[in-house]
């Protein structure tokens, strides 16, 4: 499950992942993860490159969404793929972490950050 932490204009930080987000995949990108979530304010997790998403995977994102949202940030998704996406939606994670489908709109989204 490779992870890649990249720092954009603005003080964005966007997390892309990519493969299988099973119980491994998870355990793989959680410290990463608990890093960005402890240490930034606006996060998008790139999805476009996983092809599956285990219940553990959804902990990892819920938990990192948690620990954002408790600093006042925003986070949100980036393109999943249909079958990623119809995980998060039927399990309601996009009622916590919205979903996005453009990288500009994905910015524009967790720029605005309150102060």
């Amino acid at each position: 499950m490779p992870i890649v932490i990249q720092e954009l204009d603005g003080n964005v930080t966007k997390v892309v992942l990519s493969g299988r987000i099973d119980i491994a995949g998870a355990r793989e990108i959680d410290l990463p993860m608990s890093v960005v979530a402890g240490s930034r304010r606006a996060v998008i997790i790139d999805l476009a490159a996983v092809d599956f998403m285990a219940s553990m995977g959804l902990r990892s994102l819920v938990v990192c969404a948690k620990s954002v949202i408790s600093k006042r940030g925003r986070i949100v998704l980036l393109s999943p793929q249909p079958p990623v996406e119809e995980v998060l939606t039927v399990s309601g994670i996009d009622e916590l972490i919205p979903i996005h489908r453009d990288e500009a709109q994905a910015i524009a989204a967790v720029i605005a950050v309150p102060t």
